[in-house]
């Protein structure tokens, strides 16, 4: 792939889409809390895993009413408008917390910090998809991607760094980095719902066209999505594990120095975003995202089942290495299916519900987790990682197999 075509790839995309990546970058770079919370509830509150568990996945729960309240709004009153404001109490949330100390009333701030950002998600993803059409929307959603990934290469460094020395600045950095984002957005980004009711049915494809009706109706037209949801509920309970039992596992093996290693094993993370998104891209922009999701799965499956067999930081950085490309492949192509099969009139609601069903398995990892390392080792979970992965991505070849290549061969303009 040469220099002409890595900055080819993401040229000609819609100006909002340029100014939405500044945003990720500086959202990113400040997102100090939610990477080290494991380490927070159980170094600083003093809980144990098990508890701790509980409390994240408390937290992952409390997304939900806000996730489908916001998407409801976000269809009707507007993406953006809806954006700022739930965006903008996510982060007021995170300040209080900076003053309590290591008191558990911070636990009610980060649960509401949840309820609001849950609603930011589904807002989001539907302004990109306003703003980009077509085989745009891969290259947009791969962009704001590494624009996350650009500023969390720094972010869990600094964090790292705050957690053991200034604390109170974990909280409010991760505030005011947010905030600014919001402001660059609502300052230069327009009300995209308002530029889709401008265009004409037939400018969209037949699967985003309005619909009428509740999500219900206009989903039982559309059962490839819950499926492929379904599905995803496994992706996203092991990759995960990579905020809950790794850290934990490296504070086993590495002792004090577990955090910084962590800090550090994040950042090589984020690099390895940044430097192979664009070709990863690159190389798999003709491939249905159905295709790159299945390449994905085999990824994570031989990323994290091959930490259940490395004791040193080289290794895990190699682990790492495997599992981000696999990151990178379904982070990039998840939100380009649902899009192409999501009528403009529901499309908040319709990557709520996605959000909602593969979300699962982010809200229930740390409290399985917890349940599981009361009774096995906890370097057992990454075996475990590896045959659910392997099933996971079983089912979606099948479904590849049987249902989508059937549908794509009769209706051409489906990704």
């Amino acid at each position: 792939m040469t220099v002409k075509n890595i900055f080819k790839t993401y040229h000609g995309l819609d100006k909002s889409i340029y100014i939405i990546f500044i945003a990720q970058v500086i959202n990113s770079m400040g997102a100090f809390v939610f990477p080290f919370l494991t380490m927070f509830l159980t170094k600083k509150l003093g809980l144990s895993a098990n508890e701790a568990g509980s409390y994240v996945t408390l937290a992952s729960m409390a997304t939900v009413p806000g996730m489908f309240l916001g998407a409801k709004l976000a269809d009707s009153f507007g993406r953006k408008r809806l954006y700022i404001i739930s965006a903008s109490l996510t982060a007021l949330m995170l300040i209080p917390p900076a003053f309590l100390g290591e008191s558990r009333v911070i636990i009610f701030f980060l649960i509401m910090t949840s309820v609001f950002s849950g609603a930011v998600n589904p807002a989001f993803t539907a302004m990109v998809t306003d703003l980009t059409k077509g085989e745009e929307r891969k290259r947009a959603f791969s962009l704001l991607y590494l624009g996350w990934n650009t500023g969390y290469a720094i972010g869990p460094m600094i964090a790292g760094f705050l957690f053991n020395h200034y604390l109170p600045l974990l909280f409010i950095g991760d505030a005011a980095t947010a905030l600014i984002a919001i402001t660059l957005i609502g300052l230069k980004v327009p009300e995209t719902k308002d530029l889709v009711e401008e265009k004409s049915e037939e400018e969209l494809p037949e699967l985003e066209r309005a619909e009428s009706g509740s999500i219900f109706k206009v989903l039982l037209k559309r059962p490839a999505i819950i499926f492929f949801s379904l599905i995803l509920i496994f992706y996203r309970l092991v990759y995960a594990q990579s905020f809950f039992s790794l850290p934990i596992q490296m504070n086993e093996v590495f002792g004090d120095q577990g955090p910084a290693f962590y800090g550090m094993n994040a950042s090589f993370n984020a690099l390895v975003v940044i430097v192979f998104t664009i070709l990863v891209t690159g190389l798999t922009v003709k491939l249905k995202p159905l295709l790159n999701t299945i390449i994905a799965g085999f990824l994570f499956a031989i990323g994290f089942g091959m930490i259940y067999f490395i004791n040193t930081l080289p290794l895990f950085f190699f682990s790492t290495f495997i599992w981000t490309i696999g990151e990178i492949l379904e982070a990039t192509n998840v939100n380009v299916y649902i899009a192409s099969q999501a009528p403009v009139s529901h499309r908040a609601r319709f990557n709520s519900l996605f959000m909602f069903l593969s979300g699962a398995g982010y809200a229930f990892a740390p409290k399985l987790a917890g349940i599981f390392t009361e009774y096995y080792p906890l370097r057992n979970i990454w075996s475990t990682s590896f045959f659910i992965m392997l099933a996971a991505t079983s089912f979606l070849i099948i479904f590849w197999f049987t249902v989508e290549r059937r549908r794509l061969v009769k209706d051409k303009s489906c990704p």
